[in-house]
């Protein structure tokens, strides 16, 4: 049987207590999502999801050893590697050797951090949504480096140059990513 976005939020539950870290996961499920319709892997959106979901998973009960133990835990369970080289890359040069190969893993590099640093700008902005906010808003807080300071600037960075695209692209187009999650979330409510 094929590993499900429910036996992946089931895992995440396993290993993650806190709501931010959940909430994070969810959030980077989402633009990992997005990201593989708008580029063409439209096909393969549950993988990107699943990917996105469990990136962090040993992030919150073994910190220390993030993007390591993460690998043993899901190889116990029989996890196809596709998943766990995808989730372990994206601590390339901070916890591990394993560099970022396909595009999928590539764009959760970019993301992750920025994500968080878009958030925090979401957070200052007065209607508290990504919807509302400007690329000249997160560039400012971005050159900020006391604001939102856990989230990288050089991961970011080095995702952008990945990925082939400027800074303000990367910015601009998880800002869209972020905005269709935003979007969904009004549509069930």
């Amino acid at each position: 049987m094929a590993f499900s976005r429910e036996n992946a939020i089931s895992l995440l539950k396993e290993y993650n207590a806190e709501p931010f870290h959940i909430r994070h996961a969810l959030t980077v499920e989402g633009i990992m999502r997005y990201f593989s319709r708008e580029l063409g892997y439209g096909e393969e959106e549950e993988l990107w999801g699943i990917v996105g979901l469990l990136h962090d998973l040993d992030f919150e009960k073994f910190p220390e050893l993030h993007c390591i133990k993460q690998q043993e835990i899901m190889r116990e369970r029989g996890i196809d590697e596709r998943i766990i080289h995808a989730t372990a890359s994206h601590g390339y040069l901070l916890t591990v050797e394993i560099a970022p190969e396909h595009e999928m893993e590539k764009v959760l590099y970019a993301v992750d951090e920025l994500s968080g640093l878009i958030g925090a700008v979401a957070l200052m902005h007065p209607s508290k949504s990504v919807a509302g906010l400007e690329l000249k808003s997160v560039k400012k807080k971005y050159k900020n480096v006391k604001f939102a300071a856990g989230c990288s600037r050089e991961v970011i960075e080095r995702g952008a140059e990945m990925l082939g695209w400027s800074l303000d692209e990367l910015i601009e187009r998880t800002m869209r990513a972020m905005r269709s999650l935003e979007a969904e979330e009004r549509e069930m409510l």
